[in-house]
């Protein structure tokens, strides 16, 4: 897959199959736009284009703080689209102006300059253009001017789309990871680079990876204690239990993500893991004692060794 980020450099498109949209956590959801995409392509001998947007519309449009929490970071929305088999991906930077243009000047100057479609799929409801003016009125009344066909995704399947991404956020926030996983098509997955930490995990016979998020716009699953899969720079992945919270026994204020790697002793600090999220399996909790923590912590780590042996 082709990835192009500057709209002055893009290649001539062979009758190019495009569709528009964040596609944020390219889920079950999006995999139906994909193959239809696909089966457009194939039928016309055509490539197909998916053009999405960076940073997220809401944050240019809805400025607010933690306005939006990201199921898939852009080199995460990349990494799945390559594995769909999407021939070209076009990263638009998203800006106030490029919101305001005219939804003519975006038919005309924008998808059919630059594109040069043979065919458009789009929702029944997808607005573009200043005050959202344009849709798919506008794009059937001049698609024999420019001579692309049309396809339109209907209610119900943009409905499912919708109803799947807000799923999965309301899933993730509750810690229900495998339903999530479900809707995804995929585990749930989050990076960041391993940092120092104040050496309590070690200290309880637990070292962890304190993790800082790669994109601090990715969602975090509810805290808790999770079952997870680690990978070290793109390794391996490896069995782990992984604490999200503040760490109530210790009188903790700033959240924490912590994974203990089974069986790891390798110092990994600056290095970028990946966690994918397999089960949830309790809530945070404040123990009176430091004996009584690490009772349970043996218990996590012997139920996070169950749920991943049984996958």
């Amino acid at each position: 897959m082709q990835v192009h980020r500057d709209l002055d450099q893009l290649p001539e498109f062979h009758n190019a199959v495009i569709t528009i949209g964040t596609f944020d956590g390219v889920h079950a959801g999006h995999r139906f736009i994909i193959e239809q995409l696909q089966q457009a392509a194939r039928q016309c001998g055509g490539e197909t284009v998916i053009i999405t947007f960076d940073p997220h519309p809401r944050e240019v449009l809805q400025p607010k703080p933690n306005n939006i929490r990201l199921l898939t970071t852009l080199p995460e929305k990349i990494a799945l689209l390559k594995q769909a088999g999407i021939n070209h991906l076009v990263v638009v930077p998203f800006t106030k102006a490029f919101s305001e243009m005219p939804a003519i000047s975006y038919l005309e100057d924008f998808l059919i300059k630059r594109f040069r479609p043979h065919t458009i799929i789009i929702g029944y409801d997808h607005r573009f253009g200043h005050n959202r003016e344009g849709g798919l009125e506008l794009l059937e009344k001049e698609q024999q001017q420019y001579g692309f066909q049309l396809i339109e995704i209907p209610k119900q399947i943009v409905h499912d789309l919708t109803v799947s991404s807000t799923k999965i956020r309301n899933s993730l926030h509750e810690g229900s990871v495998k339903l999530a996983n479900e809707l995804l098509g995929y585990t749930y997955f989050l990076s960041g680079t391993v940092t120092h930490g104040d050496k309590m995990g070690r200290q309880l016979g637990y070292p962890t990876a304190n993790l800082q998020l790669t994109d601090d716009r990715k969602l975090i699953p509810a805290e808790g204690i999770y079952a997870v899969l680690a990978s070290i720079n793109g390794g391996t992945p490896l069995p782990a239990v992984m604490s999200i919270g503040n760490r109530p026994t210790f009188n903790g204020t700033d959240l924490r993500l912590e994974v203990h790697i089974f069986n790891f002793n390798e110092d990994i600090y600056d290095q970028e893991v990946n966690v994918s999220f397999i089960d949830y399996i309790r809530p945070n909790k404040k123990f009176d004692a430091i004996d009584a923590l690490i009772q349970q912590m043996d218990k996590d780590s012997a139920e996070a060794k169950r749920i991943i042996s049984e996958m």
